[in-house]
């Protein structure tokens, strides 16, 4: 089955950090670009961050650049979100999936291939 499993998250303090890690199977990872996204209560999901499918390209929307960082291990199937600076509108549900597209500041929401369907998710919050 194709699935993705994220981890990591957890309760912080304003300026912490935390990692995530997602966990991808039953396609070959390699094969597709991937993204973190979130959603926080009453907000629309949106897209934080995505890499290309070698690594070598790497996009953030606005509000985390500076701060966070996307990277992927292709031999491990895993893909991660280096949280550092950690603010309390950072706090929400936090997902990955493959982008319709990675590139730009804009990040895309899934578009029906590759790690197309949502995890669990992985919450973060951040304490003032």
């Amino acid at each position: 089955q194709v699935q993705v499993v994220e981890s990591g998250g957890g309760l912080v303090q304003a300026g912490g950090s935390l990692r995530l890690s997602c966990t991808a199977s039953g396609l070959t990872f390699a094969d597709y670009p991937m993204g973190w996204f979130r959603q926080a209560p009453g907000k629309e999901r949106e897209g934080v961050s995505c890499i290309s499918r070698d690594g070598r390209y790497t996009y953030y929307t606005d509000s985390v650049k500076g701060r966070f960082t996307i990277s992927r291990d292709n031999a491990k199937n895993i893909l991660y979100l280096q949280m550092n600076s950690l603010k309390p509108e950072d706090t929400a549900m936090y997902y990955c999936a493959t982008p319709a597209y990675c590139f730009g500041s804009q990040i895309s929401m899934p578009g029906g291939y590759g790690y197309n369907d949502w995890g669990q998710g992985t919450q973060v919050t951040v304490s003032s």
